[in-house]
């Protein structure tokens, strides 16, 4: 039996849409539709419910029962492949997804031992805030992201990461004391921070907000390069990854500020689609996990 149909099989029922399996199989429709007829002719049975028009499909009876076994079958393959230490052989693409505080850490040391061991590998990569890329994993379009998790889905698996503490930091030609701040001197400032839809922004703007009597001023961004570069420019006060920005507080361009209430460490995962199985992101998230250990223990 072809393995490549019985792949196409769990990729169409997952996805509800003939259309969406060829998109992540790189093919097209046309050939989705052949595999699935050539399999159902091979097993004898209908798989799916095929409707007019552009909806998704729906598995029969018949479907629902066989669908686990061919789950089984697949995993079985890529337990195979692991056990028989074929790394190196490994190749298709992988699309991932990152949060900004990744890229500027250790995301590079990741991609290198990546690249090392699994050589022919493919990365697609896109740089996102939590909420997209969450929604990425969901509708597949992301295999596998390093973000503010976990995520609370049955279908994804979440491995935990290495966390990072929150600085608060100025630009010295501001000239503020130093000494230990209250928010509500913090508050004088404009808090440049991250994008609005974002946890770190939920817990600093309700922080500040139940401030009485004082009016805060925002600037939100998804980027972390913005908000640093409008700090150092003297825009305003941010909160930013201590490891992010120690060398910068190394050598003078900024100040970290001794702030009486910072907001919460961020806790990062990788996260990745579980159903149907991917054995591309199982292994790329446990090399992820060693990696981030890493530095956060040696600060690679």
């Amino acid at each position: 039996m072809n393995f490549k149909r019985l792949e196409t099989f769990v990729w169409v029922a997952t996805l509800g849409s003939f259309r969406k399996a060829a998109e992540r199989q790189h093919t097209t429709q046309p050939a989705i539709s052949s595999r699935i007829s050539t399999l159902e002719e091979e097993l004898g049975v209908k798989l799916f419910e095929r409707e007019m028009g552009p909806g998704p499909v729906s598995l029969t009876a018949k479907g629902k029962e066989l669908l686990p076994y061919a789950e089984k079958i697949i995993y079985m393959q890529e337990q195979l492949r692991k056990r028989a230490n074929n790394v190196q052989g490994v190749s298709g693409l992988l699309r991932l997804g990152v949060s900004e505080t990744i890229v500027h850490t250790w995301l590079p040391e990741f991609l290198r031992r990546l690249n090392n061991e699994m050589p022919h590998l493919e990365v697609e990569m896109t740089v996102d805030v939590t909420s997209n890329l969450r929604a990425g994993l969901l509708d597949r379009s992301v295999d596998l992201a390093f973000l503010m998790g976990p995520i609370s889905d049955p279908s994804i698996a979440n491995l935990s990461l290495c966390s990072f503490p929150l600085a608060w930091i100025a630009s010295p030609s501001l000239g503020l004391p130093d000494r230990l701040l209250n928010i509500e001197e913090l508050a004088q400032w404009p808090i440049i921070t991250y994008a609005r839809n974002t946890k770190p922004f939920a817990e600093i703007s309700q922080r500040f907000r139940a401030i009485e009597g004082s009016s805060v001023r925002f600037m939100s961004s998804s980027s972390l390069s913005a908000c640093y570069r409008l700090t150092v420019d003297g825009v305003g006060i941010s909160t930013l990854p201590y490891r992010m920005i120690k060398e910068e507080l190394e050598k003078g361009i900024i100040t970290q500020l001794n702030a009486s209430w910072t907001p919460s460490e961020l806790q990062f995962t990788a996260s990745y689609s579980a159903v149907p199985y991917n054995s591309i992101a199982e292994q790329a998230s446990e090399l992820a996990v060693i990696v981030s250990e890493t530095y956060a223990n040696e600060g690679i």
